[in-house]
């Protein structure tokens, strides 16, 4: 969330940093408004308490002077006031607690480094790693391959569950089990992130701290609990909001947390968008990587946590690049995104696989998370970060078409391959625990 007292005072720079964002600014029309009246409010009500103060000195002269008719008069008259300015109070509430609603709903600025654009096309690409592997044949996709191989069946999921729904068998499964303890272990051993393992079900309080709520609530799943809880999106939520409505000491800073977990979208407004195979599922399986920052270091912060993440994929040899999101990408509450995108031969293309971004205040203001600086300084809000390290499904898919050989059979990459037990996946290995 946006700080109240800076969109008041700002009010023109925060409309063009949203113009930029080709976001919807009727909010914000609306939050003048609201503004308006509630100076109006305010200016009534300290012109209305003055002159009831004046009035009761008056009071207090008219009865000294024995002129109790005239006394009691002005009380009648100053009673009024006192109804009108309980009134006004109401009034200046309601204007205060409309125009919170309001910030609730404005996304975050945009950093002065991201590229401004119209849409995606103006995404600039930062960096690039590795080479697209070479095929004298040519290349299947990851459901062509999965299946022939029996690691993967798309069918029996959606049987069983929905479609986007997806059932891993065998080495398949041992693959995507083998991908959370390198993600984890790596994060953790080398980089010096915290594990931890959340709740996979959080209530509405977390969801908007995070800013999932109110805007995103059609892409969640809920349950059907008096409690209003829901499945998480993503392991961002309840990490980010570890530390909600708690103030912490600025030394304790940065924090750094690794986070395995599920997560739960329903996509809405995705249909039609990828719906072969595994890149977009209702369920699929992330390690996250979550980050507490001094407002004064978030951005180095968020340049290591995208570091962090590509190392995985370095270590995996899977050709990568990076991309600095424009504007007009952005996510709702994130000030600056590099998304990591990772290259998929069935597709000649890249495809995004982590995003990696800095919120700044805008979580920790929602979720009242903030610091306190030595010599007992007035609280500040802690900036927060987060990006996927990585997302598993699309990981699982990068590996099964990149290291695909003629065969059909997929080489297991030499880092994997002590997790696995094995360096190769056959069709066999879809019923068999392991294979050298």
């Amino acid at each position: 969330m946006l700080d109240l007292n800076f969109v008041r005072e700002n009010i023109d720079h925060v409309r063009a940093a949203l113009e930029a964002r080709r976001a919807d600014v009727t909010a914000l029309n609306d939050f003048k408004r609201a503004d308006e009246e509630r100076r109006r409010v305010i200016a009534e009500s300290d012109q209305l308490n003055a002159k009831r103060n004046a009035s009761s000195r008056e009071i207090g002269g008219l009865m000294k002077e024995g002129k109790k008719d005239e006394a009691e008069a002005r009380r009648a008259e100053v009673a009024g006031l006192k109804d009108r300015i309980a009134e006004l109070d109401q009034m200046r509430a309601q204007a205060e607690t409309r125009m919170h609603d309001l910030l609730a709903t404005l996304p975050n600025i945009p950093h002065a480094s991201v590229p401004v654009g119209d849409d995606e096309s103006a995404n600039a690409e930062v960096r690039r790693w590795g080479t697209p592997p070479a095929f004298s044949f040519e290349p299947k996709d990851h459901v062509d391959l999965g299946t022939a191989l029996g690691i993967l069946d798309l069918e029996r999921a959606t049987k069983i569950a929905a479609a986007r729904f997806a059932i891993l068998n065998g080495a398949g499964a041992r693959l995507e089990r083998a991908l959370i303890s390198f993600m984890l272990d790596v994060q953790t051993r080398e980089h010096g992130y915290l594990e931890t393992l959340p709740p996979f079900i959080v209530n509405r309080a977390a969801l908007f701290g995070t800013a999932q709520l109110p805007k995103f609530e059609a892409d969640l799943f809920k349950l059907e609990d008096e409690r209003q809880l829901y499945l998480i999106p993503t392991a961002e939520v309840p990490v980010t909001n570890y530390y909600r409505e708690e103030i912490l000491d600025a030394t304790q800073l940065p924090m750094r947390w690794a986070a395995y977990t599920p997560c739960f979208r329903s996509e809405a407004g995705s249909h039609g968008r990828d719906t072969r195979g595994v890149i977009r599922q209702h369920q699929f399986e992330k390690v996250e990587l979550v980050k507490y920052s001094l407002p004064e270091n978030s951005y180095e912060e968020l340049e290591s946590l995208t570091r962090d993440a590509e190392t995985i994929l370095q270590k995996l040899g899977l050709h990568y690049r990076v991309v600095a999101l424009s504007t007009a990408d952005l996510g709702f509450g994130s000030a600056k995104t590099y998304d990591i995108e990772v290259w998929l031969p069935s597709q000649n293309t890249f495809r995004e696989i982590s995003s990696c971004s800095n919120y700044e205040a805008f979580q920790a203001r929602r979720a009242q998370i903030r610091f306190r600086r030595a010599g007992g300084a007035k609280p500040e809000f802690v900036h927060t970060l987060n990006g996927s390290g990585l997302a598993i499904g699309r990981t699982w898919i990068a590996i099964l078409e990149n290291y695909q050989q003629e065969d059909g059979s997929i080489i297991i990459p030499e880092v994997l391959q002590p997790y696995m037990d094995m360096d190769i996946i056959r069709p066999q290995d879809s019923t068999k625990g392991t294979q050298s």
